[in-house]
């Protein structure tokens, strides 16, 4: 087969924007070890980028199949739906999820919301547009903040935990001004954090549970963007986690459930923290990061015995299996 890859790459930084605002982007590294995969297993590559040039690409010379990895540009909570719904308005077989599921993941409240109905646990958590709407008594104490719609934890920094409405209310502007977006202001849970990895559709399997231990324990660890900048130094990646079997059954349901109730397909990456052994959904990540080095999900996959060529083309698999 022929296979493009959509890719929103990192490009230079431009004045006013975050320090983090390109940090869902992929970088070349990411595309190299991506292409080395896909054409491990016979395939043709040409990368198709996105926006306007991928659009471009795929009506001047369309692939068999586009592998999607392209997070979109902007603010919008739709951004990373663009490339499947371009795909399949010009009926071109894309990996991954439909538009609709990828835009409800990105929006971290819908996302919780939907998972909610399905019976997994999330912690409480409220939506805030504007400071001066904020009711002090919705919230849950200590809670953290973040964009609502974001995902690499961009705007999760070190100080997103808050402990009462002075703290909250002091948080809240930089967040609001520089995301341009509604803020989720959600319970923290003190507790263990553990990714889960699931593969494929009919069904979907776990191919992974990934636990983030701190090297320096703390009562609120967060899994924080300074510490995925420095994870080499600041945490150990523990797979399976260091979990009763109990709690590990409980998380990998849980993660099945969340998967199904998002409508996800092929792949994703369900995060969680665990507190007294009940798994509360955080986020799902229906566009996982695949760099062969550093990606969360392509590390769990290989200390379970699976390498990254085999996690890219167990994805294209499951894509052209269910046509």
């Amino acid at each position: 087969m022929r296979i493009g890859i959509a890719v929103t790459l990192k490009a230079d930084d431009v004045a006013g924007k975050p320090d983090d605002w390109q940090e869902e982007f992929d970088s070349p590294a990411t595309v190299a070890g991506l292409r080395a995969a896909i054409e491990a297993g016979g395939h043709t590559v040409v990368e198709l980028g996105d926006g306007r040039a991928f659009v471009e690409a795929l009506l001047r010379d369309p692939p068999d199949l586009v592998f999607n990895i392209a997070e979109g540009a902007g603010t919008s909570r739709s951004r990373e739906a663009r490339v499947p719904a371009v795909c399949e308005m010009l009926g071109i077989p894309c990996t991954g999820s439909d538009p609709l599921t990828l835009a409800a993941g990105l929006d971290k409240d819908v996302a919780r919301r939907l998972v909610a109905s399905a019976g997994v646990p999330v912690p409480h958590g409220i939506l805030v547009h504007r400071i001066d709407q904020l009711d002090d008594s919705s919230v849950t104490y200590p809670a953290i903040v973040k964009p609502a719609w974001e995902g690499s934890s961009k705007g999760v920094r070190g100080k997103c935990v808050v402990h009462d409405p002075a703290e909250l209310r002091a948080a809240l502007p930089g967040l609001l001004t520089n995301y341009e977006q509604p803020v989720l202001v959600e319970e923290f849970i003190a507790g263990d954090e553990v990714t889960v990895g699931v593969l494929g559709n009919d069904p979907p399997r776990v191919i992974g549970s990934l636990q983030v231990v701190p090297k320096k324990p703390t009562a609120e660890f967060v899994y924080s963007l300074e510490v995925k900048r420095d994870w080499e130094n600041q945490v150990r990646y523990q797979c399976p986690p260091a979990l009763d079997a109990g709690t590990v059954a409980r998380l990998e349901a849980n993660a099945l459930t969340a998967y199904r109730a998002l409508g996800c397909r092929d792949i994703a990456r369900v995060d969680f923290r665990i507190r007294s052994g009940t798994p509360y959904f955080l986020e799902a990540n229906p566009l996982p990061g695949l760099n062969p080095v550093t990606g969360d999900i392509v590390i769990a996959a290989k200390a379970m015995g699976m390498t990254h060529t085999d996690l890219v083309q167990g994805i294209i698999n499951a894509a052209v299996v269910r046509g």
